[in-house]
C-alpha cells in the first residue's frame, strides 16, 4: 500500500525549488567507488547545452530534493546545461493542470504509474527517446518488466514507452534476528517449501514462527494485501497477476482464493502467529515487528517492506541486531524471482534535446550512485556498483532487486480505490478473523462489480 497526502489546488502547497548549475560536486570526479570511467566517456562526447534548461517537477521534498540536486549537477558540468527541480507535496495535482496549460516542465517524476498512464492516453506525455526500452531490458534486473511497467497508450491506443523507473523499493522481505537463528539452529530458507518447513519446525519445537499485524487505524488490513499480492507473484505467472489487477479474470477466481488460502495458512494458525490468529486483525503493523526483538523472542520471522525499520526499537543496528531475506518463491513452480514493491518513475512532458541527453545521463551508473550513496535510494541497475550504497541494507535491497526476474507493483495500487483501499482491506481482516476465502473473495469481486 502507498499513500500520498495531497494538499488541495487552492491550498498552500510545499514546494522546493533549485536550479542546479555546474558547481562543487558532493563527490569529486575520480574519487571513491563510483563508476567514474562511464561518466568520463558520456561527458567527454556530451553535447554543450549552455543556455539551455532543463525543468523537472516531482514530490520530492528535503532530504530527497537536495539529494537529486547533488545528482543532477553532474549533468550540468558535463553539459553547461542549468537543471531546475522543483518538488512539491501536491505534486499529482500540478502536474495535470500545468500540463494542461501547455505550461509542464520538461520531465515530471510520477510516485506510481497510475497518473502517468492516465496522462499518457491523454495525449499529456511523450515517448521516451528511441532505443531507451531497449537498453532498460537489456540493463536493469527483470528489465523486460520495468519496460512493461513504462508502457502504456498513446492518445490513439498506440503502446508506447513513457517511464522510466529511478528509486524504487521492495516489499518481498522477511525480517528476522540473527542471532535468535544462531541460537535455534535455524538457517534461512531459500524456496518457500523450505520457508513453510522452519515454520513447522519452529511451531513444533513449542517456539512462534510469524509476527503478522494489520492494524493501521481507517487502512486496517493493508499489511495482508501484500502478502496475497506477494503469493500470487510465487504462484501464478505474471500475467495472471496482472490480469487480476485490472479484473481480467475476477476476484473470485479459483487462483485468487488459493493464493488468499495460502496467506491463510501463515495467518490463520494460532501456533503460527504471536498471539495467536485472532490478534493479527488487531495488533498493529507498526507494533508487530517488536516480537522480534523481545527476549525470549515472540517470534522469529516478520514479512514487511523496506520501511519497516522505522518502527523498531531504538539502537538497533542492521546486520547484527536484525536482518532480512528475500521472501522466497516456490521451486517447484518454476516462476522465477518475482519481486513486489514500488517506485518513482521519470517521463517527458515537454520533450526538447536537452531534455533526451538528460535521458543518456540518467542510463549511467553514476546517476544512480550518487543518489543512492546518500539516501535511501534503490535500482534495478545491473551496473552500478553495490560498495557505493549507504548501508548494508541497501546493498541487500539492491541484490534482490538485480536478481528479480518479474517486479510488479503493489496489486491493490492498481486497484480501483472501492477495491485496493476498501473491500480489499476488509476482506482481509473478515478472512483472518475466520470468514471463508471464497465467500470473501465473491464480497470483494461483488464491490467491483458495483464500481463499474
Amino acid at each position: 500500500m502507498k499513500r500520498t497526502l495531497l494538499a488541495g489546488v487552492a491550498g498552500l502547497a510545499v514546494l522546493a525549488a533549485g536550479s542546479v548549475h555546474a558547481q562543487d560536486l558532493v563527490f569529486p570526479v575520480g574519487e571513491g567507488d563510483f563508476s567514474w570511467d562511464s561518466y568520463n566517456e558520456w561527458a567527454e562526447s556530451a553535447p554543450d547545452l549552455s543556455g539551455q534548461t532543463v525543468t523537472i517537477t516531482g514530490p520530492w521534498l528535503q532530504p530527497e530534493d537536495g539529494v537529486f540536486r547533488s545528482v543532477i549537477a553532474y549533468f550540468a558540468e558535463a553539459t553547461g546545461a542549468e537543471v531546475i527541480y522543483t518538488g512539491s507535496d501536491s505534486f499529482e495535482q500540478q502536474i495535470v493542470i500545468d500540463a494542461e496549460a501547455g505550461s509542464a516542465p520538461n520531465v515530471a517524476v510520477f510516485p506510481q504509474p497510475g497518473l502517468a498512464a492516465d496522462m499518457a492516453s491523454r495525449g499529456l506525455l511523450h515517448p521516451l527517446p528511441e532505443g531507451m526500452g531497449d537498453w532498460v531490458a537489456e540493463n536493469y534486473g527483470a528489465g523486460e518488466s520495468w519496460v512493461d511497467l513504462g508502457t502504456y497508450p498513446d492518445e490513439d491506443g498506440n503502446e508506447q514507452l513513457f517511464g522510466f523507473f529511478y528509486n524504487v523499493n521492495v516489499k518481498s522481505l522477511v525480517w528476522y534476528v540473527p542471532e535468535n537463528f544462531e541460537d535455534a539452529g535455524y538457517e534461512v530458507p531459500e524456496t518457500m517449501e523450505e520457508l513453510k518447513a522452519l515454520t513447522e519446525q519452529i511451531a513444533e519445537e513449542g517456539e512462534t514462527p510469524w509476527c503478522i499485524g494489520l492494524g493501521s487505524g481507517a487502512a486496517t488490513g493493508w499489511p495482508a494485501t501484500d502478502w496475497v499480492e506477494d503469493i500470487m507473484l510465487r504462484t501464478q505467472p505474471a500475467d495472471v497477476y496482472d490480469d487480476w489487477t485490472t479484473n481480467d479474470i475476477p476476484f473470485n477466481d479459483e487462483r485468487v482464493v488459493a493464493a488468499i488460502e495460502e496467506f491463510g495458512w501463515f495467518a490463520r494458525n494460532d501456533d503460527y502467529v504471536s498471539g495467536g490468529a485472532g490478534q493479527v486483525a488487531s495488533t498493529d503493523f507498526r507494533d508487530s515487528p517488536k516480537g522480534l526483538f523481545a527476549s525470549p523472542p515472540q517470534c522469529y520471522m516478520h514479512r514487511q517492506a523496506s520501511f519497516v525499520p522505522a518502527f523498531f526499537p531504538e539502537g538497533i543496528e542492521f546486520g547484527a541486531d536484525v536482518d532480512f531475506f528475500y521472501f522466497p518463491s516456490f521451486a517447484e513452480k518454476d516462476l522465477g524471482n518475482p519481486v513486489l514493491g514500488g517506485g518513482t518513475l521519470m517521463s517527458i512532458t515537454d520533450p526538447s534535446d536537452a531534455t533526451d541527453e538528460f535521458f543518456e545521463f540518467l542510463k549511467l551508473p553514476l546517476a544512480h550512485e550518487v543518489f543512492g550513496a546518500q539516501s535511501g535510494f534503490l535500482t534495478p541497475l545491473k551496473t552500478v556498483n553495490p560498495d557505493t550504497y549507504l548501508n548494508d541494507a541497501l546493498r541487500g535491497q539492491a541484490e534482490i532487486l538485480v536478481n528479480a526476474t518479474t517486479f510488479r507493483f503493489d496489486g491493490s495500487d492498481l486497484m480501483p480505490g472501492g477495491v485496493g483501499a476498501g473491500t480489499f482491506w476488509t476482506g482481509m481482516v473478515d478472512y483472518t478473523g475466520g470468514k471463508d476465502a471464497q465467500a470473501v473473495a465473491d464480497e470483494i469481486q461483488a464491490s467491483w462489480d458495483a464500481l463499474k
